[in-house]
């Protein structure tokens, strides 16, 4: 039986360094995923990577096999060994890993409760694998499931109402730091969702000098106008950094932006002017060395989380809601779950009375050689009827269960008949797309 796994660190587990160094950029999250489903341990694979997490959630037929699997791949990725990972990752199963999923696509899991940017980014994950196909019925009816619940989470309370966001807070700390941002100037490095979102957070606080970089020229210049900003290249930043009060650094780059030798240079050019920079990326855009320079004051996203909880007040009591509002969602999801296999493990069991009552019959051919062929059918008739009954009260037990109660049975049905070892259960609808189970279900209960 095939059970969904969910294995990953974030901002509650890992450090900001390790975060960093486990991060998939588009291109290495294709190919990590392109790599564990060419394996027989997994199915169907989708991989979540945002500055605050890295999760891979997997299908897979045995998933102590898949979980080692997926933690020799990411520490591969990561360059670093796989012991270096233990104690920093967390591994979910079932009925834990589904809720885990709903729970970070509602904003209940970030490091700000009922930020909208998570949703954004579970899509984009889920759209990911399946352009790279390694989704599957379970994933993707998972992913579907969970950005639903949590839009809905987010229109029946008020987790995401009053719009915080890692780029706000890190507006409102260079406001706390410099005081009026009026007249402050501002280079905005990455001109992503990020970027986007420090952009109206800077205008929202009347910065009217906005200057955003971007290594695509042309997104930059768009995000630029709608601020009322300037654009500029990436060769100019230099220029750009002598000049800034601020800068706030948010790009997808999997190298660093802004070094520390290049930074000494600007330094010597600032004649003690201060600089504040804010690095809200993951991997980090600013390179953490540049702390010991004069005039410099760095805050990254291990810094911002401090700041962060003072804005989480009056969320608290949202949160509950929305976490109970979650929990029928993930019930509903865990009893379809449970249906999948409901069906062929039914079918496989009958598959495996009828075999068992066609191997006696071939057994004891011999015996009965005076037997009619009429006789032989009341026999075989007989035989396959005491079957019938004797599977009838487990086959109705199944199809009554539902949530866990569901797993545990079908679960047990399958060990003690052996059922995922027969050419039955080889053959059973596993790996059928969701509309012919939907229809298998159907057409098992007209026959009930």
């Amino acid at each position: 039986m095939n059970e969904l796994l969910a294995i990953g660190a974030s901002h509650k587990t890992a450090s900001l360094a390790l975060r960093e160094r486990l991060s998939l950029p588009e291109g290495r999250a294709a190919s990590l995923l392109g790599e564990l489903v060419r394996t027989p341990e997994v199915h169907e694979a989708v991989a979540i990577s945002t500055c605050n997490r890295t999760e891979l959630y997997l299908v897979a037929a045995d998933p102590v096999d898949a979980e080692s699997l997926a933690l020799s791949a990411l520490a591969r990725q990561a360059a670093i060994r796989p012991t270096e990972l233990l104690g920093n990752l967390y591994s979910l199963r079932g009925t834990d890993a589904i809720r885990h999923l709903f729970n970070v696509a509602a904003g209940l899991d970030a490091m700000i409760i009922g930020e909208n940017e998570i949703q954004g980014q579970v899509r984009r994950a889920y759209e990911l694998a399946l352009v790279e196909g390694t989704t599957g019925p379970v994933t993707n009816r998972l992913f579907r499931d969970a950005l639903s619940a949590g839009k809905r989470a987010r229109s029946e309370t008020g987790i995401g109402r009053s719009r915080v966001s890692v780029s706000s807070v890190a507006v409102e700390l260079a406001q706390q730091v410099l005081g009026e941002l009026g007249a402050r100037r501002v280079l905005v490095i990455g001109a992503g969702e990020n970027g986007e979102v420090t952009a109206r957070a800077l205008a929202d606080r009347g910065v009217h000098s906005i200057f955003v970089a971007n290594r695509r020229y042309d997104r930059a210049i768009g995000l630029a106008e709608r601020f009322g900003g300037e654009a500029v290249r990436f060769d100019e930043l230099p220029e750009l950094l002598a000049e800034a009060d601020i800068v706030v650094a948010c790009t997808a780059s999997p190298h660093q932006i802004v070094g520390r030798e290049e930074l000494a240079l600007v330094v010597e050019e600032r004649n003690g002017r201060p600089l504040l920079l804010i690095d809200i990326a993951v991997p980090r855009d600013i390179d953490p060395g540049v702390r010991g320079l004069p005039g410099i004051t760095l805050y990254d996203m291990d810094d911002l989380q401090h700041a962060i909880a003072r804005n989480m007040s009056g969320r608290e009591a949202e949160a509950v809601k929305a976490a109970r509002l979650i929990e029928v969602e993930v019930e509903r999801f865990v009893q379809w779950l449970g249906s999948l296999e409901i069906v062929p493990t039914i079918a496989a069991l009958r598959e495996r009375g009828d075999e068992i009552v066609r191997q006696v019959l071939r057994d004891n051919d011999q015996r009965w050689e005076s037997v009619s062929d009429n006789d032989r059918r009341r026999l075989e008739v007989m035989a396959r009827a005491v079957v019938s009954r004797l599977l009838h009260e487990p086959t109705l037990r199944l199809k009554e269960s539902d949530g866990d109660r569901a797993y545990v049975y079908v679960d047990a049905l399958r060990e003690l008949f052996a059922l995922d070892h027969s050419e039955a259960a080889s053959q059973a609808p596993a790996a059928a797309d969701v509309a012919s189970l939907d229809e298998a279900r159907r057409k098992q209960s007209r026959s009930a």
